[in-house]
């Protein structure tokens, strides 16, 4: 039998709870954080039987092919993403046996509308051709938008920033305007920042394709930052500490939320300022602006037709993305009370 948690962290309590329930079974655990040679060594064991119960993260996702495991619980399933559910769930059922795998929730915290869709869709999903319908429930659940493009076409080499861009236009149509603030002309708004920076996943922290492309979906679904950072904590029990462009990939994730809240359609950096572009070239809030810009007098400037310049130069691609982010929550605070 399986038992999947999505931290690292969550591995103790677990464990403890199956000592003290269930003596009788041999446990095993595993997760990223253990050196190769090391987890071959115990899934091998669990394998040739000497343990009852694999307790791992989610490592057991992809390659691994155990005949004999029949039954696989998935601990806090809300915080798994639906293909991910489903991958986890095709661990067992591999041979004729009857297999189980059991999902479990929080009992004390209610679910988010999209965890609930989520789990809804895993149960319904026990026929051939299943594949097919996760895929489109996941379109449903997402809402539609464009993976198609010049970085798309052929074959994927690796999954990048522009991949990770057009994920987020999905997330971003699906995204509920009183969730995060927006008026509804707004609701499908992907603002472009062009920033010279490494952005994405990198292959040989995550090199499994799969995984990474789960993980994107992951960001890309995130309720709120709470999530995002839930999902940082996660990533690093598993993978080890954040690579920089993964840590410019969540920094941007927070600064593109922030855009669209201010209404924010482009953002200009380059090599001795930045330029924001309004949609429809309007901001919410004119006066507000206005006295923001008044405020940064010498560094903000508010252009006749409706574009901000900040006349500063930030040298790294950290101090950059901090600069953005420092620059999107002061302009999507004055938004939020406007439309508030």
């Amino acid at each position: 039998s399986f038992i999947v948690v999505p931290r690292i962290a969550d591995m103790p309590e677990i464990e403890q709870w199956l000592h003290e329930h269930v003596p009788e079974v041999k446990v095993v655990t595993a997760h990223g954080q253990m050196g190769a040679g090391e987890v071959e060594e115990r899934m091998s064991a669990f394998y040739e039987g000497k343990y009852e119960v694999l307790l791992s993260t989610t490592i057991v996702e992809s390659g691994l092919d155990i005949p004999s495991a029949n039954t696989i619980i998935i601990h806090r399933a809300d915080r798994f993403g639906l293909a991910q559910l489903y991958q986890l769930r095709g661990r067992v059922g591999r041979s004729k046996l009857r297999a189980y795998a059991y999902l479990t929730t929080p009992a004390d915290t209610a679910l988010s509308e999209v965890a609930e869709k989520r789990l809804k869709v895993l149960g319904d999903l026990d026929s051939l051709g299943a594949g097919f319908q996760l895929a489109s429930h996941d379109l449903d659940i997402r809402g539609a938008g464009n993976l198609l493009g010049d970085e798309q076409s052929g074959q994927i080499r690796e999954v990048g920033f522009e991949l990770y861009q057009s994920m987020l236009e999905d997330a971003i149509l699906a995204a509920k305007a009183g969730d995060v603030g927006l008026e509804k002309d707004t609701s499908g708004l992907s603002p472009q920042i062009t920033v010279d920076a490494p952005i994405m996943i990198p292959e040989d922290y995550v090199p499994d394709l799969a995984v990474r492309m789960a993980l994107y979906r992951r960001l890309n679904d995130a309720d709120d930052q709470a999530e995002i950072d839930s999902l940082s904590a996660e990533m690093i029990d598993r993978f080890g500490p954040l690579p920089l462009p993964t840590e410019n990939l969540i920094k941007l994730i927070a600064i593109k939320r922030q855009a669209i809240e201010a209404h924010i359609a482009k953002i200009d950096v380059g090599a001795k300022g930045t330029l924001v572009s309004f949609h429809n070239d309007s901001f919410p809030d004119p006066a507000g602006l206005i006295e923001y810009a008044a405020k940064r007098e010498g560094t903000v400037k508010l252009r006749p037709d409706s574009k901000l310049v900040v006349n500063r130069a930030w040298g790294d691609a950290k101090s950059r993305l901090n600069g953005l982010f420092q620059l999107t929550r002061g302009l999507s605070a004055i938004a939020r009370k406007a439309t508030a």
